[in-house]
């Protein structure tokens, strides 16, 4: 398969980091975490387990035997595999070609297979993160976005926390040692508190609000995140 992020200036970027703007974390999905949490193969895997033990079931009640009623339900099988490996192999693939990234000031999804894209959130955008984690270390690390901060549910998906259809939030899904870069994104936020604040002061200035300076938190109001393709 060849790399359609080839062009990229810094890997898992877009383009390079303006000046004074720093990379603290990169990673990906693991591709086991995606395949068993975001295409559940485990439940598809019982799903045909389920059709199997039905149809030898169904056929011990017809008053086969129990060899042919094993071998009648095998066909089943081989249907179940290849939907598995499908499943499987997807999720190989959105692992491979995604890449998510934390800098000083904002974070960057870049995913897509069949349309690779780049799209970033900086932090005045984001209100808050939460945390999923699992007995293994992994999960994932939802961001919630200030009001009127929206992004497409099905553009972002699989990088969306499930079923927030009316406010979709970003998802950095299926992250190893989820809770030591839930302390770097947090670090960060906290980090570049003071400096959006600044900003937003000096953005109330310019429009003539007479606000005191840092009135309220800075991003609270409108915003678009943004993508590059």
């Amino acid at each position: 398969m060849s790399d359609d992020f080839d062009g990229e200036p810094i890997h898992g970027l877009p383009q390079r980091p303006p000046a004074g703007e720093r990379i603290l974390w990169q990673g990906a999905p693991q591709w086991r975490a995606t395949a068993l949490r975001t295409f559940h193969v485990r439940k598809v895997a019982a799903y045909f387990a389920v059709l199997f033990a039905w149809g030898v079931l169904d056929a011990l009640i017809d008053g086969e035997t129990g060899s042919a009623a094993l071998l009648g339900s095998l066909k089943v099988l081989p249907v179940g595999l290849l939907v598995i490996g499908a499943l499987a192999g997807l999720a190989a693939i959105v692992a491979r070609t995604t890449v998510y990234t934390i800098t000083t000031q904002r974070v960057v999804m870049r995913f897509g297979i069949a349309l690779p894209m780049a799209v970033n959130f900086p932090f005045r955008l984001v209100a808050g993160a939460a945390i999923k984690d699992w007995p293994d270390g992994s999960g994932n690390i939802p961001l919630k976005l200030h009001r009127g901060a929206r992004v497409g549910y099905v553009v972002m998906w699989p990088h969306v926390r499930p079923w927030h259809l009316a406010q979709p939030q970003p998802m950095l899904r299926g992250i190893a040692d989820v809770r030591q870069v839930a302390a770097t994104l947090a670090r960060a936020l906290v980090e570049a508190e003071p400096a959006l604040a600044a900003q937003a002061a000096q953005a109330e200035v310019r429009a003539g609000t007479g606000a005191p300076p840092g009135a309220g938190r800075p991003g609270s109001g409108t915003g678009q995140a943004t993508a590059a393709a």
